[in-house]
């Protein structure tokens, strides 16, 4: 299973969860920036194909994936999967935000283990598992 981090997490995130990924190989997972695979701001209609057609997942906190139809049409057509970590309105604090991630981590990679593609889910700071959108 491949995860790509969106540009609007910080990479550390991605790496974080690289680096704590590597040794579970039997797991299969590799966690990705798209910042570092596409280029520094590479449109979302630009990665969305390439990313599908790697089989990949998506992690964002741009929910505007989900919200604007266009965008919205073209993960659900190319068949990828998409979680949505949604921190507070607030935000969070550098060690919140950390640990918001690396809390969810092991539940947002058996969900989507579940499911079939396309798909999107949301992370909150209240959810236990992630939720369908």
């Amino acid at each position: 299973m491949k995860f790509y981090v969106d540009e609007n997490i910080t990479p550390n995130i991605a790496r974080a969860l690289a680096i704590l990924q590597n040794p579970r190989v039997q797991e299969n997972i590799k966690v990705y920036t798209i910042r570092e695979v596409f280029g520094p701001g590479t449109p979302d209609d630009v990665w969305i194909p390439k990313v599908a057609a790697e089989d990949g997942i998506v992690i964002t906190q741009d929910l505007n994936i989900h919200r604007v139809r266009q965008q919205r049409e073209l993960y659900k057509q190319q068949g990828l999967g998409v979680v949505f970590f949604k921190p507070p309105k607030n935000g969070y604090q550098y060690w919140d935000l950390v640990e918001f991630y690396i809390k969810r981590w092991k539940v947002v990679k058996e969900e989507v283990r579940k499911l079939n593609k396309p798909f999107a889910l949301v992370v909150t700071p209240r959810s236990a598992k992630p939720d369908r959108l």
